[in-house]
């Protein structure tokens, strides 16, 4: 197998974008990341998405955007897994070039939600969830998390206001990214004031929806010019566990996260503290709290204390969120997956801007499908 770079990437804003397609949105993310790796041509096109079927009425996203681009007969396929669109769409990508069948693969991440009534979006969202065992049961996507969240909140002596930091960092973070969705602070005042949406879950617990699309070319190592500093994907991985929260060993465990995280850092050859920044999916805030404990940077229970101490901040233990995150970036689900891995690019490049972590060599992106039955994890490494 062959060492993979990121040698472009590519994003477009968050926002509701009433004048944009969906093969338009896709199509300035991938034309993006092939301006920024300064090619015409791929071998491979690889789209996350979750919803267009639903969404859109549209399938075959592939053949789609590699038309739309400018790249038509070249191989191309949509990956679906939920939430993890995206982040399974680039691992498909980085093992295609891996392998050597393909030597340029575009990756594009893609979602357009705000065209069709929230009962639809709700409703496809729920597809995330088992329809047998949950969805026919009533239970909306938001009242699964809300659920955990209770949990949790029993069994470790939190309240509400104890998630506050995650969100206040978000928005914090986001307010320096141009592709962000919501680029404004919040503080505890406002957190606490904010509609409820499912007990315990209110409105800064949960991340905004949107239209959006993000981009990355891949290549291998061994054709890369001299260029410095280069961005390696480090690690790739995923697992799956039981979509019915109710047939996981612990509904407050996100076991294949902990079993994604562990392989990645096996790959990398690498421990959770090497890793210097951390996008993780705070689709709701007991979601972050969740994939810290399970990635080992924090004990079961202790997430929120780790973001209240100011660990997860730019200059503590482990940033994470550092360009606003689902929470306040945005989570256009199927497209999400790949912000993120942008989002570790840029860290890893020194173009954070505002954000940027000092000095950092691993980035780790993980992307969760459903409520943590399909969760794909990157590990990028800065080279040079």
């Amino acid at each position: 197998m062959r060492d993979v770079a990121i040698i472009g990437i590519g994003q477009t804003k968050i926002d509701e974008h009433w004048d944009k397609s969906l093969r338009e949105l896709a199509g300035d993310a991938a034309l993006a990341a092939m301006a920024d790796a300064q090619i015409n041509q791929v071998d491979g096109i690889y789209v996350g998405n979750m919803m267009s079927g639903i969404a859109n009425q549209q399938g075959q996203l592939g053949a789609m955007v590699s038309d739309w681009i400018g790249q038509r007969f070249t191989e191309a396929s949509k990956i679906e897994s939920a939430c993890s669109s995206g982040s399974a769409a680039f691992r498909m990508g980085a093992l295609a070039v891996a392998s050597g069948e393909v030597n340029v693969a575009l990756v594009v991440g893609v979602e357009k939600m705000t065209d069709s009534p929230s009962d639809e979006i709700t409703a496809g969202l729920a597809t995330a969830a088992d329809a047998d065992w949950e969805v026919d049961h009533g239970l909306s996507f938001v009242a699964l998390n809300a659920l955990i969240m209770k949990r949790y909140m029993f069994e470790y002596g939190w309240g509400s206001i104890d998630f506050a930091p995650f969100a206040i960092n978000a928005h914090a973070n986001a307010v320096h990214n141009p592709f962000a969705r919501f680029r404004n602070t919040i503080n505890e005042d406002i957190f606490v004031k904010s509609a409820m949406i499912c007990d315990p879950i209110n409105l800064m617990d949960a991340s905004p929806i949107g239209d959006g699309a993000a981009a990355a070319i891949l290549v291998p190592v061994e054709l890369l010019n001299a260029q410095s500093p280069r961005i390696v994907v480090a690690a790739s991985t995923a697992a799956t566990d039981s979509i019915a929260i109710h047939d996981r060993k612990s509904p407050l465990w996100l076991s294949a996260a902990e079993k994604s995280s562990k392989e990645a850092y096996a790959q990398a050859g690498i421990q959770a503290e090497d890793i210097d920044v951390f996008e993780y999916h705070d689709a709701f805030t007991i979601m972050a709290a969740l994939s810290l404990e399970a990635n080992g940077f924090a004990e079961p229970g202790k997430g929120p204390a780790l973001a209240k101490e100011g660990e997860i901040s730019l200059h503590g233990k482990i940033p994470v969120a550092t360009r606003g995150g689902l929470k306040a970036r945005g989570h256009p689900v199927g497209a999400t997956g790949m912000y993120q891995i942008a989002e570790v690019v840029q860290q890893l490049r020194g173009e954070a801007g505002e954000t940027q972590i000092t000095d950092p060599e691993f980035g780790m992106a993980q992307n969760i499908g459903g409520s943590g039955s399909n969760i794909v994890t990157h590990i990028l490494k800065r080279v040079g």
